[in-house]
Formats: C-alpha cells, sequence, structure tokens
C-alpha cells in the first residue's frame, strides 16, 4: 500500500482564510469525481466558513468525556472504515482531548496517510515549533498548541494563504473572523498592523526555505550544474589566513543586501596534507560565521580553487567571495593562486576579490612548513660543508678511477642524505657547495669555474635542479614524518588522559597531575581570575603536587578556560606543539568544570523538585487530613453552643469526647509535621539517658487513641536502652498507631521489647494484609499510604517520622513478615 499525499494550507495568521481555501479545494477535487469527506472541520461559529462544507459528506466525529464536558475529535476509526481517496482535516497543531487515540492531531493525519487515504490540513506559522519563542516575543502571547517543524516540512506540497495587514484588520472589524465582543479587543492586541506585518514576513521566509529545499532537491535529482540565482547565496571561500574575518564580513554584507539572502563560509582542506590551517583559526571561522547568521562547511580536495567551485555550484551559489592573492609577483610565476582559479572558472557565478593587508605580501598562511629542530639543521649544514670536502678529497685522490657522471651521482647521493638528517637549506648548500667542487676539481678546464665543453654546463645546471628537488622532497617526507609522529604522541596523550579522567575519582586534580607529568613541569593549578581596582587577581581552585606561584606570571604559561578560569604551568618554555597541548588540557579543564556545574544544577533540581513534592504533599495533607479533626472540633463546638436545641446530658459528653478525641488526633497530625520538618532540615537535637524499656512503652501508650487494641509482652523489669526517651515514644506511638490502624478490629497489636545480642529490639506486630517485600521501602516515604487507606486517619507521615527519628537516634527501623499474615516493625537501637 502505497502513502497518501499530504498537502497544507500554511496561515501567515488567524483570520486569513485557509479553512475555505481547504474546503474549496476539496469541492473542486470532488467536482472532478474524487472521493472527499470532511473529517473534521473547525468554523468557529463563522458563517461563510460553514457554507464552503456546502454538500461535502461528512464523517461523524467521536466524543470523549473530558473533565465532565464531550468534546468532539476526529473518528480515525470511522474514516479508516470508509476509506475515502481524499480526507479534510482542519487545524493540524490541534491537541486532542485526555482518552483519544492519540495525543495530536497531526498523530492521527500520520496513520490516515499510513493506510493511503491523501490528507488536507490547514495550520498557523504561529504553531510552527521552531516560530513559537519569535512569535512569543511578537505578539506577547505563547501558543500551547505547537507541530514539530519536520511533520510540516514532510508535507507533499505546501501553499501559503496570506493577506494584506490592513485587509485582514478590516475582515477583522466586519466581524467575519471574530464575534463583535470579541473584535476591539482583537484589533488593539494580536491583530495589530505591525504583529500582522511579522508574522506575514516570517511565514513567508518559511516557505521560501521550504521552496528552496526543494529547489535543491530537484536540482540534485536531475544531476543540473549550472546556477539557478533564485535567491542570493554568497560563499566565502576562506584558507586560514588573517584576513578570514574582512571575507566573513564583507560576505555577510553581500547576503543582507537582498531578502533571504544566505551566507555561507566554506574552508578546503587538502587531500595530501600539504595545506595546513590552524584548529584556533578554523574554530575562530566557525564562530564567526555562526554569529553572522551564516553556516560554516569544510570541505577535502586537492585543488583547492576547483574544490571552491564545486562547493559553490552545489549549494547553488550566486556569488564567491575570494581573498585576493597573498602570493608575491616572482610566486605567480610558476601558476595561478586560488582566487585566480576561481575567477577562471566560476562561469555564471559572480565572484568578489576582496583586498586586505597581506596582499601581495609574499606570507602564505596556508602551507605549514615546521622545523626538524635546530640539533638536526646544525648537523645538516655541518655534513654539508664537512662532507663535501671529505668527498671532494677522495674523489680528488682516486681520479683516475671515476669520470664526471658517476662524481655527480656521488654528490648527489650526499644531498639526498643532507636532506634526510638536516632538511632543504643544508641540502640546497651542499647542492651549491657540490656544483662548486664539481666545477673547480673535475670540470674541464680544472682549477677553474669555467667550463669548457656547453655539455657540461647543463649537466651541472641539471645537478643543482635535481639535488634541489630531491631534497625538497626529502625534507617535506621527512618534516610530514616528524608531523606524524608527533600528532601521533599527542593523540596517544590525549587518549591517555581520557582514560584517566574516566577513572578518576576527582578529575580536575587527576588532569593537573596529568599537565604536571606531560610537560615535566614542578606544578599546575587552575586558577579563578577577577578583576579588581587594583588589577586582575588570581585565586587557586585546585593544583597538582609540586610548587607553583601563580602571582608571578612571568613565569607560568596560561590558558583561559571559560570566562573566568585559566590553567597555569609552572614554565615560561613552550614550543608550538606543545602550545596546543596547554590549549587541549584547557579544554579538558573546562569540559569537566561544565560537567561539575550541570552535575551542581541537577543536584539542586533534584533537592527542589523533592521539596516541591514535599509542599504539594503538604497542602493536600493541610486541605483534606487536618481539615477533618478541625471540622469534628468546630461541629462539636457550635453544637454545645448552640441554643436553638437542648441537648442532653449524654449527647454534650459525646460531643465534648468528639471534641477532645479531634483535638489529640490534631494534635498528633502537627507533631508530625512539626517532626517531619524538624528531620528534612537536619535541626533535630537528640539527647541520651538510660532508660528503662517497659517505661518507653507505657510513656508510647499515653498517646495511643485505642491503647485496649494493644496487648503489651513485659519486657525484663530490668532492661535499659541509651536513647532520648521523648523521641523514642514518638517512634513507638507512631508504630502502634500505624498498627491499628492496618489491623482489623478485636485483633490485638502485640508490642514488646527484648535484649537480642547485646542490642534492645521494640517490636510492634500487627495482624494485617501486610506488605509486599517490593514495596516495604515506599511505606516510610513521607505522605504515603500503603493501600490508600484509610483516609482521613493521618497524612502518611507516621511511619516517615518514625524512620527519620530512629536514624537520628543511631537505630534502625525495618519492616518483616508476620508469621501468620501481618507486618512486625522492629526498632534495633545499638
Amino acid at each position: 500500500m502505497s502513502r497518501g499525499r499530504l498537502r497544507i494550507y500554511l496561515g501567515a495568521a488567524p483570520g486569513v482564510g485557509k479553512t475555505v481555501r481547504m474546503l474549496q479545494e476539496g469541492r473542486r477535487r470532488r467536482d472532478r469525481g474524487t472521493d472527499v469527506v470532511v473529517g473534521l472541520v473547525e468554523t468557529h461559529d463563522r458563517a461563510y466558513t460553514a457554507e464552503q462544507i456546502g454538500d461535502l459528506p461528512l464523517v461523524p466525529r467521536c466524543s470523549v468525556q473530558h473533565r465532565g464536558t464531550h468534546l468532539d475529535e476526529l473518528d480515525v476509526d470511522a474514516v479508516l472504515a470508509r476509506r475515502p481517496e481524499v480526507v479534510l482535516v482542519d487545524e493540524l497543531a490541534h491537541t486532542n482531548a485526555a482518552g483519544s487515540r492519540h495525543e495530536r492531531r497531526w498523530e492521527d493525519i500520520e496513520e490516515l496517510l499510513s493506510h493511503g487515504i491523501d490528507v488536507i490540513s490547514t495550520v498557523n506559522v504561529q504553531h510552527l515549533e521552531s516560530l513559537n519563542d519569535v512569535v512569543r516575543e511578537i505578539t506577547g502571547v505563547r501558543q500551547r498548541e505547537t507541530v514539530p517543524d519536520a511533520v510540516v516540512r514532510s508535507a507533499d506540497q505546501i501553499e501559503l494563504v496570506d493577506m494584506a495587514p490592513e485587509a485582514l484588520r478590516r475582515r477583522l472589524a466586519h466581524g467575519n473572523v471574530y464575534g463583535a465582543d470579541k473584535v476591539d479587543a482583537a484589533l488593539s492586541n494580536y491583530f495589530r498592523p505591525g504583529n500582522l506585518s511579522a508574522l506575514r514576513e516570517l511565514a513567508l521566509l518559511w516557505v521560501a526555505d521550504r521552496v528552496d529545499e526543494a529547489l535543491l532537491r530537484y536540482r540534485s535529482e536531475h544531476d543540473i550544474r549550472p546556477t539557478w540565482a533564485a535567491r542570493e547565496r554568497v560563499v566565502v571561500a576562506l584558507t586560514g589566513g588573517p584576513e578570514q574575518d574582512t571575507l566573513l564580513r564583507r560576505g555577510a554584507r553581500l547576503a543582507d543586501r537582498g531578502a533571504g539572502g544566505e551566507l555561507i563560509a566554506v574552508q578546503v582542506l587538502t587531500e595530501s596534507g600539504l595545506r595546513e590551517t590552524s584548529p584556533d583559526s578554523t574554530a575562530a571561522a566557525s564562530a564567526l560565521t555562526e554569529k553572522l547568521g551564516g553556516r560554516f562547511h569544510t570541505v577535502t580536495g586537492d585543488d583547492v580553487g576547483e574544490a571552491i567551485l564545486e562547493f559553490a555550484r552545489g549549494v547553488n551559489a550566486s556569488q564567491i567571495v575570494v581573498g585576493a592573492s597573498r602570493r608575491s609577483h616572482w610566486q605567480q610565476l610558476f601558476g595561478r593562486g586560488v582566487g585566480e582559479t576561481v575567477v577562471a572558472g566560476s562561469g555564471e557565478i559572480d565572484v568578489l576579490m576582496v583586498t586586505h593587508p597581506l596582499t601581495r605580501s609574499g606570507r602564505s598562511a596556508g602551507i605549514s612548513m615546521p622545523g626538524l629542530g635546530r640539533r638536526r639543521t646544525m648537523l645538516g649544514f655541518l655534513l654539508a660543508t664537512v662532507g663535501v670536502a671529505l668527498l671532494t678529497l677522495v674523489l680528488d685522490v682516486t681520479r683516475q678511477y671515476h669520470s664526471l657522471p658517476l662524481e655527480m651521482l656521488l654528490y648527489l647521493a650526499l644531498t639526498v642524505l643532507v636532506a634526510i638528517v638536516g632538511g632543504l637549506l643544508p641540502a640546497v648548500t651542499a647542492a651549491v657547495l657540490a656544483s662548486l667542487a664539481l666545477n673547480w676539481y673535475f670540470t674541464q678546464p680544472t682549477g677553474t669555474f669555467t667550463i669548457g665543453r656547453p655539455e657540461n654546463v647543463a649537466a651541472l645546471v641539471l645537478f643543482v635542479l635535481v639535488a634541489a628537488a630531491v631534497a625538497t622532497v626529502v625534507h617535506l617526507t621527512a618534516r610530514r614524518s616528524v608531523q606524524a609522529s608527533a600528532a601521533g604522541r599527542d593523540a596517544q596523550l590525549m587518549a591517555a588522559l581520557a582514560h584517566s579522567l574516566l577513572d578518576a575519582q576527582e578529575q580536575l586534580p587527576a588532569l593537573l597531575e596529568q599537565a604536571r607529568d606531560t610537560f615535566a613541569v614542578p606544578g599546575a593549578a587552575l586558577v579563578r581570575t577577577a578583576d579588581r581596582g587594583s588589577g586582575r587577581e588570581s585565586q587557586v581552585v585546585v593544583a597538582s603536587s609540586g610548587v607553583i606561584d601563580v602571582s608571578d606570571e612571568t613565569r607560568l604559561t596560561c590558558a583561559d578556560v571559560g570566562d573566568d578560569h585559566r590553567l597555569v604551568l609552572a614554565t615560561r618554555t613552550v614550543d608550538a606543539r606543545e602550545r596546543r597541548l596547554v590549549e587541549a588540557f584547557a579544554d579538558h579543564a573546562e569540559a569537566i568544570l561544565h560537567r561539575e556545574e550541570l552535575a551542581a544544577k541537577a543536584d539542586d533540581a533534584a533537592v527542589l523538585a523533592k521539596d516541591n513534592d514535599y509542599r504539594t504533599a503538604l497542602l493536600a495533607a493541610v486541605s483534606h487530613d487536618l481539615r477533618t479533626p478541625l471540622s469534628a472540633i468546630k461541629a462539636g463546638v457550635s453544637g454545645l453552643r448552640s441554643t436553638d436545641i437542648e441537648l442532653s446530658r449524654s449527647d454534650q459528653v459525646e460531643l465534648l469526647e468528639t471534641v477532645e478525641e479531634s483535638t489529640d488526633r490534631l494534635d498528633a497530625l502537627i507533631e508530625n509535621l512539626l517532626d517531619m520538618s524538624r528531620i528534612q532540615s537536619g535541626s533535630l537535637t537528640v539527647r541520651r539517658d538510660e532508660t528503662l524499656a517497659a517505661d518507653l512503652i507505657e510513656g508510647a501508650l499515653h498517646s495511643v487513641t485505642d491503647r485496649a487494641q494493644v496487648k503489651v509482652r513485659q519486657p525484663d523489669p530490668h532492661l535499659t536502652c541509651a536513647v532520648d526517651p521523648g523521641l523514642a515514644e514518638r517512634v513507638l506511638a507512631n508504630l502502634i498507631e500505624n498498627a491499628i490502624r492496618h489491623t482489623p478490629n478485636g485483633t490485638p497489636v502485640a508490642v514488646d521489647a527484648e535484649d537480642v545480642a547485646g542490642h534492645v529490639e521494640f517490636r510492634v506486630v500487627d495482624r494485617g494484609p501486610g506488605v509486599p517485600p517490593a514495596r516495604r521501602e515506599t511505606i516510610f516515604a513521607p505522605f504515603q499510604r500503603y493501600g490508600d487507606a484509610p483516609r482521613g486517619g493521618g497524612i502518611g507521615l507516621g511511619l516517615a517520622v518514625a524512620k527519620g527519628l530512629s536514624e537520628a537516634m543511631g537505630a534502625t527501623l525495618t519492616a518483616d513478615d508476620t508469621p501468620g499474615g501481618g507486618l512486625t516493625m522492629t526498632v534495633r537501637l545499638s
């Protein structure tokens, strides 16, 4: 079964006529013989909209009961049973009533589409999820019903329904949108001309982006290479040089000149790796591009100019911005630069070449030639001079055994060796010295730099060129090898650092210790910086082992960690590679600080959520459970004070007993609330006295409402324990009250105490329904009643208070099965 097609009428504002357009499209298709039904249309009591339904067949809605009222929603099952070719469903972003088949109407539509039914729907631009916040800023009204942009973008057709703000306001004033009682308020608030113009622009731009996506998709599907300049799309070509900020800002100005203009920055990395760009430069370019409202891309290619052109054609660019060449005039003799290549191959794309301070300076930021080290360079120069001298001496002594071709090959081999050892400059030096030696000692006439035979001139020139070319290749290979080795070491270091941080309990100290070992410095620290009146002040947050003085910045290497922290190393000598490593360590430190900040916020949020739950439960308890005894007290007092009826003595006694019982219950509830508050705030004070176990049980029974249901197994009269008597009695009283509440009437609750392995244990045994083992921890949570019973007898704090008071005294409270059925609460005192 093929999927149905979705067509959406997107309204720029309420009242522009999108529902009418949907109904007109439905009637047009019906007139052509298509089976069209109305699944759901919201007329909002607009007579003209209702007229447009005409004789279109209606699918009955389903009724959903919600909060005592009946709401009509789309009947998906009825539509599927009817199986029309097209169904009209209004208001795509609508939220269905609770209990409906789906939560959102667009989910209903998705199911219809999956069954091969075409759907025509409507939505206003303010309901698009991506524009919700923008619309709120414009209109001051937050739309509670939104639809994901992806749902609307997936539509096969999107048609914008628009109207000039003045025309819409006239329609509103004539009563064609809202009733007369709402017109004035609407015109002066949501439907102000400025609001409508802004909503209209949002809708136009959003639809323009969708049209542009469709255009790009069409060009790709049909392999269309020429540029179609449907909108201004400016591509800025970057090479990582300092002129990139100038190019980006110039490109942004060009893109802003036309409505819907787009800025795209592209940086080309050569696949050969001979052109390098600093990661910091790339990050800065990406950040600036985003700030200017553009998109940043990185592509690879052997030819930078051709890669830029290929990318520009792929995004259908109308202009390319490139920087004027940094190459000097003599460098241009060896080939054209990136800008010239782009201009030559741009075709129908306009190219703007922007001048900058480095134009024709001869400086190239794109090619990096890091050194092999001072020691190897000096060794190369030494080998070039001494090696040429020694080889010349040997060849001069053995002159009769060789001729000029062999001598040139030997000098060439020496030049290659010098290139391997010391790099390009020593190799060129060796080539020049070798050519001079060959000319003086081995080219006729010897002893002079004059060359008698023309072919020897060509041979010497070719020798110098070959030697320089071979030396250059060897030099680049050696340097790349050094770079690769360094990059490998850095990668291994970063991987080891990541693994060590994952295993570390304290990540910042571990990071600093790793930095101290990596850079072989006396100490490392993370400091917090702050501006003071006398200057910038640094405060150590955490430091590694070793010695570090953060007060003298001239002896430190520093790297910023976020906005107000810095990573400092007790050294001031780091090379460029090590500097990148320092920055990497700083990035790790920033990530750790960010994670710690997020963890702290999560903990705070958890505490706030828990407090909020407590407050919610407390309000529920106050509104219901505290009101019950208060109502009983008020009723009793009102009856005793009433002069309308004459109460007998027994009635008066009964009312007084009710008042007293309700007062005791209210007092117990308030005591539990206060105890829970002290436990939560940690302000509970515990004092310990040696107290008889029998006295604690007797004291607890004084607070029990139905003492007759309690059966006490008298403990050893000499059994004592070190507890806070008041808190212990509260614990036992709460446990006994809870046991009575869950034990059938007439069944006694047993209470006893005994010495078990040197610990005093109090047990409260009931014969109630018991609690499954998996639920036993939950019964100690505040404001919880197991089994939701019985209402009015408490606020679910008894066991929570007993647990908290027990732990405050250093005791444990556990719940276990009672043999034969029920629950046994055990308080074990240490």
